[in-house]
């Protein structure tokens, strides 16, 4: 059994977090797999959109969230944890992190699209609260796939 999330904290992503971050999502077949340069790009106050990029570590960085901000509305644009910290409640605390943030942005609410096929982050957002609004049919390449669209309301 894997210990819980209680010695795990969440902070905003740094530079220094690139690294980590990549290597994370790299090692996730599901996860995108930006450039050094987009993940860069989130971590720069200046840029339009503006990103919230958050990590969560306890030894190490466990798992990252990244959303774009266009008051009233948010878009997460990923969130991943390592494959080894998976089950823990991670990517609950990334995500409880993420909208905290995001509500003291003024967001109202937050939206998402996720691979038809990825049973799992599905299953994680609807036990969170979100709700599926739409559908864009073959929205993924490598292998085509509808995306599911998802809305979350931050009251």
């Amino acid at each position: 059994m894997k210990a819980d999330a209680a010695g795990v904290r969440v902070r905003r992503m740094a530079e220094a977090d690139l690294e980590p971050v990549m290597a994370i999502a790299e090692s996730l077949r599901d996860a995108p797999h930006w450039q050094r340069e987009a993940y860069g790009a989130a971590l720069d106050a200046g840029a339009t959109p503006r990103r919230i990029a958050l990590v969560a570590e306890g030894d190490a960085v466990m798992g990252f969230a990244v959303a774009s901000v266009v008051t009233p509305q948010a878009e997460l644009e990923t969130i991943a944890v390592a494959a080894g910290e998976q089950g823990r409640g991670i990517g609950r605390r990334l995500m409880s992190a993420l909208v905290a943030e995001l509500k003291g942005e003024g967001v109202g609410e937050v939206l998402l699209e996720v691979r038809a096929s990825n049973q799992r982050a599905l299953e994680f957002y609807r036990s969170l609260g979100w709700d599926e609004t739409g559908r864009r049919p073959g929205y993924y390449s490598g292998p085509e796939e509808d995306a599911v669209l998802m809305g979350l309301k931050l009251g």
